[in-house]
């Protein structure tokens, strides 16, 4: 079984092998209408084969789309992080063409020694070198170049506003209203108020990007979703079969504890400090789908998120850093080794009822 954190890279890379697989499928026809009736390039004079280039060129622009989105997930969404949109988009389209102009060149002798048999490299190199000085050449660059550019706005537009939002967006999964059964934990820092007077807004901005980064990691490695932020919270939210499937969301808590902690040092040297966080997990139905004119989200409504809200507020009453709903523990299966406490019922904010709530807790 692939882990979460490896379905969803392969969902990362998927998508730039499909775009240049689509734009490397028009170039074959475009060219087709431009080279007509001729069995030969007019530029070169290397023979032109329609159906070999319609199985070439396709699979070429998959595996270069591929190889693309290998290196954007792998490499260089941690090196530019903190770079600007523009110079991201500039440095990594210079590198892909240098990439491709070598893959052209790469591809020229082998389609030249494909038609040429026998011949030697000065001889093979001829057609090669007057394909590279002409101006049709500056065409296939610009067309390669706009597919680049388009391939660099989508990444930036997905890490935006989330995979999985987008993937919905695509799918049209939430333009009518969906009723879906989720569970939601909403993370809130620790003294956060004290924390920002202590560092200023500055820091305490620097601080609470890399905290949300660190925090994100045991956040796709338990198959959940960042739903959304709001100042110093993060609201994480899985379906509820995923979020039940070997007690990702439980287990999500104690990883991001751990994923912060493993970063100690790194805090202490930069701002002087831990930050830590508290928890509230529950679930229930929510109603999806898509709102807005000028700018459209997916969003979630129903009691549960408020009833999450609430129940995370109460953490510092109860001395607890993570607090579960009774209706979310009656529905867990949690194995030997965590350890349920009652702190009793309490009558939540805008509830009838009383509501169990409950600690858990890792044995040592």
């Amino acid at each position: 079984m692939l882990s979460p954190k490896i379905r969803r890279d392969i969902a990362r890379i998927i998508p730039f092998g499909m775009l240049w697989f689509v734009f490397s499928i028009i170039y074959v026809v475009l060219e087709k209408s431009l080279v007509a009736n001729l069995d030969h390039y007019p530029s070169s004079g290397v023979k032109y084969d329609f159906a070999r280039n319609a199985l070439v060129i396709p699979a070429a622009a998959l595996i270069m789309g591929i190889l693309t989105g290998i290196l954007e997930i792998s490499y260089f969404n941690k090196r530019f992080s903190k770079n600007s949109f523009g110079s991201k988009i500039a440095f990594k389209s210079i590198f892909y063409l240098v990439i491709i102009v070598v893959f052209l060149i790469i591809i020229s002798f082998v389609n030249a020694l494909s038609t040429h048999d026998g011949q030697s490299f000065f001889k093979l190199s001829s057609p090669v070198w007057t394909f590279f000085t002409n101006y049709s050449v500056v065409g296939i660059l610009l067309y390669i170049a706009a597919i680049v550019v388009i391939t660099q706005f989508y990444t930036e537009f997905r890490e935006s506003i989330g995979l999985n939002t987008l993937n919905n967006f695509f799918l049209v999964k939430y333009h009518h209203p969906v009723e879906e059964e989720r569970i939601f934990m909403f993370v809130d820092m620790a003294s956060s108020t004290t924390i920002a007077e202590r560092l200023g807004h500055v820091q305490y901005f620097k601080m609470l990007k890399e905290y949300f980064v660190d925090l994100s990691g045991a956040v796709i490695d338990h198959a959940g979703a960042i739903y959304q932020y709001a100042g110093d919270e993060m609201i994480v939210s899985w379906k509820l079969k995923d979020g039940l499937k070997n007690n990702n969301s439980v287990d999500c808590f104690f990883a991001m504890k751990r994923a912060l902690e493993n970063q100690g040092e790194k805090y202490n040297n930069k701002f002087g400090l831990l930050p830590k966080f508290k928890a509230g997990l529950h679930y229930g139905t929510v109603t999806a789908g898509e709102i807005g004119s000028l700018k459209k989200e997916i969003i979630f409504t129903g009691d549960v998120l408020n009833t999450s809200a609430r129940i995370q507020g109460l953490c510092n009453q109860f001395g607890a850093e993570l607090l579960v709903s009774a209706d979310l523990i009656s529905v867990l299966h949690l194995p030997a080794g965590y350890v349920l406490t009652s702190v009793g019922e309490t009558l939540l904010k805008g509830r009838s009822k009383p509501m169990e709530l409950f600690t858990i807790s890792i044995s040592v």
